[in-house]
């Protein structure tokens, strides 16, 4: 049975090294220090939503369909993902506004009772991601 390698140190959440390779045909290993791809280095989450983005061919609408999300989770997790890779974000001016709206809405629901205040800070935090 094969395992995926980590990426993330489970103790220190540091990125790890793969320090040996081997030929499960021929029994040759290699002992060094090798770098993992961007990818390895992903949670588990954000790599299964890469590759349902792939399998998509980047159909948003196909994404939400398949993992049953909306739009803006599917940007969220999107823009995430490519932060997680080291690339910068750049949002425009419609979906700051959309982010605004969001947030109004969210402290409407809090000062209407709807919604707790740990509920609030909770979904807050999701907005913008």
């Amino acid at each position: 049975m094969k395992y995926k390698a980590p990426g993330i140190c489970p103790v220190c959440n540091h990125e790890l090294s793969i320090t040996r390779l081997s030929c499960s045909f021929c029994s040759t290993k290699l002992e060094g220090d090798f770098i993992t791809c961007k990818f390895c280095q992903l949670p588990d989450e954000q790599r299964d939503f890469i590759e349902v983005f792939i399998k998509c061919r980047g159909n948003i609408k196909d994404v939400e369909k398949e993992l049953r999300i909306s739009y803006p989770t599917v940007r969220n997790r999107l823009d995430a993902a490519i932060e997680a890779l080291g690339y910068r974000v750049e949002k425009d001016e419609s979906e700051l506004d959309d982010e605004k709206k969001q947030r109004q809405e969210i402290l409407d629901a809090l000062e209407r009772g709807e919604i707790s205040p740990p509920e609030a800070a909770k979904q807050l935090k999701r907005v913008g991601k």
